[in-house]
């Protein structure tokens, strides 16, 4: 679990700039609006790509982490259930 988190870790730090890059409609847009004086937009569309980027890879690294705890629960409660079993056959 640890090499899989500090995988995903240097994943995003190497990865960052291509993920600042933006798709070309975004950038050509935010470009005509710099060149017309307003700079405002640019910030909020970069962080909104990146909200839309990142969304459903949270998402779903949330649901794997809890499948993952829910599945140890289990294991851990069935080989404690055979563990009592084994100790009242003998």
């Amino acid at each position: 679990m640890k090499r899989i988190f500090l995988s995903v870790i240097v994943f995003i730090f190497f990865g960052i700039n291509e993920v600042l890059a933006q798709c070309a409609m975004c950038r050509a847009t935010v470009e005509n609006n710099v060149n017309n004086g307003e700079a405002g937009i640019a910030p909020g569309l970069n962080y909104g790509i990146l909200y839309l980027f990142a969304a459903p890879y949270l998402l779903v690294m949330i649901i794997a982490y809890f499948w993952y705890r829910q599945s140890k629960k289990q294991k851990r409660s069935r080989s404690f259930k055979d563990l009592i079993a084994n100790s009242r056959n003998n």
